[in-house]
């Protein structure tokens, strides 16, 4: 009975989007539909010299103490996206006590890989030092990301260049947080995604799969059962087990109701009766942070 409930609930907060649809984007919709008044937003924060070197930081309103933080990067096959897409995914972590930095990144064919992880490195640099002053807990920091950003997410994570460039290392992640990422691409199959990656020549070296150690932090990963764009079972299944062999704390869920792309959709407001994407997230944060 409560199964039933749910999925009529879940239908009826799809008809309001696609109503909604009718009269602009289904971000656009989605966004229209969330509210602001549970974090203070400050936009347009310039972590380097290029244009699409910002973020934006949500703030949760009504905060008691310094706040884990949760840097995310938005996925788009490295070609597209912008963070004023994801207000979504930032207000609905901030009402659950978390500051949220969501960073854009150089995309091809501007850049091609490795210089978009530079960039999210370069984001990631600008949170640890200047978190603190947003009401963050530098100490607390959580990077995370859905699709072509979880891909970005989890190179830092695992693989130590990126932020060795910053004078960091991955151990100042308490963990990683990946929805629907593609961890394990090669050969790549996607038209699109084969210049990014300087196809037939990509670098072994530039899977996630590839740089999974015992020093990697504690994991969370995410994905649909019916996802037809990025395999969970080679992708999600085959990091997960990659890791837990190096002995890191991994957590694995799947979702049947979602896709690839309403799995991040389900964090916001009008989509979450399709998935408890946000409880699980917040839930991880909680254990890993203390908070």
């Amino acid at each position: 009975m409560a199964s039933a409930a749910k999925l009529a609930i879940s239908i009826v907060a799809i008809l309001v989007v696609v109503g909604a649809v009718a009269a602009c984007s289904p971000v656009a919709a989605i966004n229209a539909l969330t509210p602001s008044s549970t974090y203070t937003l400050h936009p347009d924060i310039a972590y380097g010299p290029d244009p699409r070197q910002k973020l934006d930081v949500y703030i949760p309103r009504n905060r008691q103490k310094p706040a884990p933080i949760v840097t995310f990067f938005y996925g788009g096959n490295w070609n597209s996206g912008s963070r004023k897409d994801y207000q979504f995914v930032g207000e609905a972590m901030a009402s659950r006590g978390m500051v949220v930095v969501i960073a854009d990144y150089r995309l091809y064919p501007q850049v091609r890989y490795p210089e978009f992880l530079n960039d999210c490195a370069a984001a990631v640099a600008w949170t640890v030092r200047e978190a603190v002053n947003h009401g963050g807990d530098p100490g607390q920091l959580f990077i995370m990301g859905h699709s072509a950003g979880a891909y970005n997410a989890a190179e830092l994570a695992l693989d130590s260049r990126w932020l060795a460039t910053q004078g960091l290392s991955p151990s100042i992640f308490k963990g990683f947080i990946g929805l629907a990422g593609p961890y394990d691409f090669i050969p790549i199959e996607n038209a699109d995604t084969k210049p990014v990656f300087l196809y037939p020549d990509t670098p072994p070296d530039s899977q996630p799969i590839n740089h999974a150690s015992a020093s990697s932090p504690p994991t969370l990963l995410i994905a649909s059962n019916r996802d037809s764009l990025v395999n969970p079972v080679r992708n999600t299944g085959g990091l997960a087990k990659r890791l837990r062999a190096a002995g890191v704390p991994v957590e694995e869920v799947y979702f049947d109701r979602t896709t690839h792309t309403t799995l991040i959709g389900a964090m916001s407001r009008p989509l979450r009766a399709l998935a408890p994407v946000l409880d699980t997230v917040a839930s991880f944060v909680a254990a890993r942070s203390g908070s």
